[in-house]
């Protein structure tokens, strides 16, 4: 029990004695740490005072530069403003002189003024003294001189007048004449194509007569399969080493014929073989045309057509007008437009346009009915066509007015590709009966005599009687029969009507 009791007190001591000792390592490490923070603070107040005065050298150093500049600037501008002034004085100077100047020449001017109005009055003074002696003694005053001077230059110039209108009116023809002649023959020397024609012909040869049955077949069905897939009518007659197709369109015939040489050659026919055949041909035909009309439109220069223009413009390739290839005719006509236009100061692009796609309603007028004018004209603006190159191709049969100048130039190119020698051909039977149409048509009105068709039928020569007709009546006459012949009549190029009126006296001296 005294054990435990001592136990107790020695650990009460202990305990106290920790407690004493603990508190003192207390006091000393505070004591010590309070000693260092004092000598940080102590550092960084030494720190901060030289930073400031660092910071306040450096700001009066720069403040001092500053000082120097602005002091530097202002006498540089006290400078330049003392030079303005000096500037500005001698200009005010100068202004001052130049206004006693003025004021001097002024006051010379009003003295020559007057002096100028004081000569004028005695000029004219004199002037009407002068013409008052003149009156006088001509009996006549100024104006009724002036009249009769004026009378008398007119009739002595009458003539000499009238001369040298009639001199400048037919030179001016002359000149004229002879510059569209230099355009025209320009434009065909430039354009020297071939003038070979070309017809597109349908009768097909065949090796042998005996080919004949087998295009026919048993109870015809051969020739009736491939007349019904090609829309032609195949003529199998007597002529030797030949069959003829026909039909109105140009594109079909020529699809049946190329069908046809392909199945003369292959020996297989039949109606299977007939459908594939065509097919192909169809398939080819279709590919030339589309060839023909871009390689047209590239070679004439004409861009931005849209392709299905230039589709129908390949049908062209497989038609003819009197032996001429029209697709040809019109290659040819859109080279001469552009040279004309050119020669002319046109629009040589709408020119060539319009001349190229003159005659696009011939591809389909077997088709559509209207003349290949109007069916032109209708496909143009269907497809998006320029205006201008409407206009430019609808007037060259004068079907319409001749809106612009490429219009004109149109039909003269027309006119030129149809007539020049070899363009185009007919057989004797169509030429004599042209002929004969041409000369009934002139005799069909009053008051002819005789009336003969020339140089082809491109000129007609009418004969009137004159005691039956005036020559106005004759000029009449000639225009009614030129609108007779383009109402009536079917040819190309143009036909000169000339009427000659001539009266003959006879008497004999005995």
């Amino acid at each position: 029990m005294y054990s435990l009791k001592l136990i107790a007190v020695f650990l009460a001591i202990s305990g106290v004695v920790g407690v004493a000792v603990g508190y003192y390592l207390r006091l000393i490490i505070s004591l010590g740490k309070k000693g260092s923070m004092e000598l940080e603070i102590k550092e960084m107040l030494l720190a901060a005072k030289e930073e400031a005065k660092k910071i306040t050298i450096d700001a009066e150093t720069k403040a001092t530069k500053t000082l120097e500049d602005i002091r530097k600037e202002a006498k540089e501008k006290e400078v330049l403003i003392s030079q303005s002034q000096s500037r500005l004085i001698k200009k005010e100077e100068f202004l001052d002189k130049r206004q006693t100047d003025l004021d001097k020449e002024v006051e010379l001017v009003k003295t020559r003024v007057t002096e100028i109005k004081a000569i004028r009055e005695q000029a004219e003074k004199i002037h009407g003294e002068r013409i008052s002696a003149l009156e006088k003694v001509a009996r006549m005053t100024a104006e009724e001189a002036k009249t009769e001077i004026i009378k008398t230059v007119e009739k002595q110039a009458e003539e000499d007048i009238l001369v040298r209108m009639n001199k400048l009116e037919s030179q001016g023809e002359e000149m004229l004449e002879q510059k569209a002649k230099d355009i025209l023959a320009i434009s065909i020397q430039r354009l020297a194509s071939s003038v070979a024609s070309d017809i597109m012909s349908t009768s097909v040869p065949i090796p042998s007569d005996d080919i004949k049955g087998k295009i026919i077949g048993k109870e015809g069905r051969n020739i009736k399969a491939f007349e019904r897939i090609t829309g032609v009518e195949v003529m199998v007659d007597d002529t030797p080493g030949a069959i003829t197709i026909s039909s109105f369109d140009p594109v079909r015939r020529h699809t049946a014929r190329l069908a046809l040489e392909e199945l003369i050659k292959d020996g297989r026919i039949q109606p299977s073989r007939i459908e594939q055949i065509v097919e192909k041909a169809k398939q080819d035909i279709n590919k030339t045309i589309k060839e023909k009309g871009e390689q047209a439109a590239y070679e004439c220069g004409v861009i931005g057509l849209d392709p299905r223009i230039l589709l129908i413009l390949g049908r062209l390739h497989f038609r003819t007008s009197y032996g001429q290839n029209v697709l040809q005719h019109s290659i040819e006509m859109a080279h001469i437009a552009g040279m004309i236009a050119e020669e002319l100061g046109a629009n040589v692009q709408v020119a060539k346009a319009g001349a190229l796609l003159h005659d696009l309603g011939k591809a389909l007028d077997h088709e559509v009915t209207g003349t290949h004018v109007e069916i032109g004209r209708r496909i143009l603006q269907k497809f998006g066509a320029p205006e201008e190159v409407i206009k430019a191709m609808q007037a060259h049969h004068e079907e319409y007015p001749y809106e612009t100048v490429e219009s004109r130039i149109v039909q003269t190119a027309d006119a030129i590709s149809g007539a020049r020698p070899g363009a185009r051909r007919d057989n004797i039977e169509n030429y004599l009966k042209r002929l004969g149409d041409l000369e009934a048509t002139a005799n069909s009105f009053k008051g002819i005599e005789k009336a003969y068709a020339l140089q082809a039928g491109r000129e007609i020569r009418v004969f009137v009687k004159p005691e039956e007709m005036t020559d106005v009546e004759s000029k009449q006459l000639a225009r009614d029969i030129a609108l007779k012949i383009e109402k009536d009549l079917k040819y190309p190029g143009e036909i000169k009507v000339i009427v000659i009126r001539e009266t003959r006296t006879t008497e004999f001296a005995r």
